[in-house]
């Protein structure tokens, strides 16, 4: 895990100041690796380090810290009696508070974000900081000389899903914790989008979906489950003249057929349109909407490692 400056950012700019909680070091059985982190805002949070008495303490502990405008707090929990947990193993927590300015500071260090863990820390952070927080291992992040130093996470693969219906908010909800992914819900107007958004995930409001869908990042995975057949054929249309990458198509093989034949008589190359994945999803795990975004989000994370899917319904 990596600290993301742009999650963060977005969780601020709904909720006001948050604090994040992040597992430094984590020693024995424990619930969660180093790394792992989770945001608290008054009244609630996003992200877990395990769950349990150990998370719930630790939520304490940073609203306590939001209430009062806490320094970062460093401090050892074993997991034993004390919590009620039989893990036997120990975390190192740090508390965070992020506003503004701590997000802007983020975002100017580069690759790696060092700063003062706690108020021992000293003039400059030890001069190997950096490169101990990029070993493999090390969750992103090293302590030393009273210092912190994180990996700033890389931005994730972007997703952008069109329509936000039953199965696209199923789906968005899905993808939207990993960090692997950046995902964007398109809909026609606002109301169609879920309030709240699922955290992590950004809306896009387009009267025409089809005239914003070239304006994706380059490599992004398209999922087109509008609620209009005209609409999602304008979206293929659209994205296969601006090159996608991926495109997933929601519906029977019937459906498939039709836009095909339609796909071809406007001059799309029969490679292009034979590529386009439909049905989506594991037709194994059934049709309700849960289903088919559990089904859409494991091709999802097998293609990340850039391995094609060779079934139709996959959308690598």
């Amino acid at each position: 895990m990596s600290l993301d400056p742009e999650e963060i950012a977005r969780a601020v700019e709904r909720r006001g100041p948050v604090c994040r909680v992040l597992v430094v070091e984590a020693r024995g059985s424990t619930p969660r690796g180093a790394g792992t982190s989770m945001l608290v805002w008054d009244g609630g949070q996003s992200g877990t380090i395990g769950g349990g008495a150990l998370e719930h303490d630790a939520a304490r502990i940073a609203r306590e810290s939001l209430a009062a405008g806490a320094a970062p707090r460093l401090e050892t929990k074993p997991l034993g009696p004390d919590l009620g947990q039989c893990c036997g193993g120990s975390v190192r927590l740090l508390w965070e508070v992020f506003d503004a300015e701590r997000i802007a500071l983020s975002r100017e260090a580069g690759d790696v974000y060092a700063r003062p863990a706690d108020g021992g820390a000293g003039a400059e952070p030890p001069a190997d900081l950096a490169q101990r927080a990029a070993r493999p291992g090390s969750g992103g992040v090293a302590l030393g000389g009273g210092w912190i130093a994180e990996r700033i996470a890389a931005r994730g693969a972007p997703v952008w899903i069109y329509g936000a219906g039953h199965v696209g908010r199923a789906l968005a909800g899905v993808l939207a914790p990993l960090p692997e992914f950046a995902v964007t819900l398109v809909d026609v107007s606002p109301d169609r989008l879920p309030d709240p958004m699922p955290e992590g995930a950004a809306p896009l409001v387009a009267a025409d979906p089809a005239r914003v869908a070239g304006r994706a990042p380059e490599g992004t995975r398209h999922i087109v489950m509008t609620f209009s057949h005209a609409i999602d054929l304008e979206l293929c249309d659209a994205l296969l003249r601006a090159g996608a990458r991926s495109i997933g198509l929601i519906g029977s093989r019937t459906k498939r057929a039709r836009f095909a034949k339609r796909l071809l008589e406007g001059g799309h190359a029969e490679e292009a349109v034979a590529a386009i994945a439909c049905p989506i999803g594991d037709p194994g795990l059934g049709k309700h909407p849960q289903q088919i975004a559990i089904g859409v989000a494991a091709e999802l994370i097998r293609g990340l490692d850039g391995s094609s899917a060779t079934k139709r319904g996959a959308v690598p």
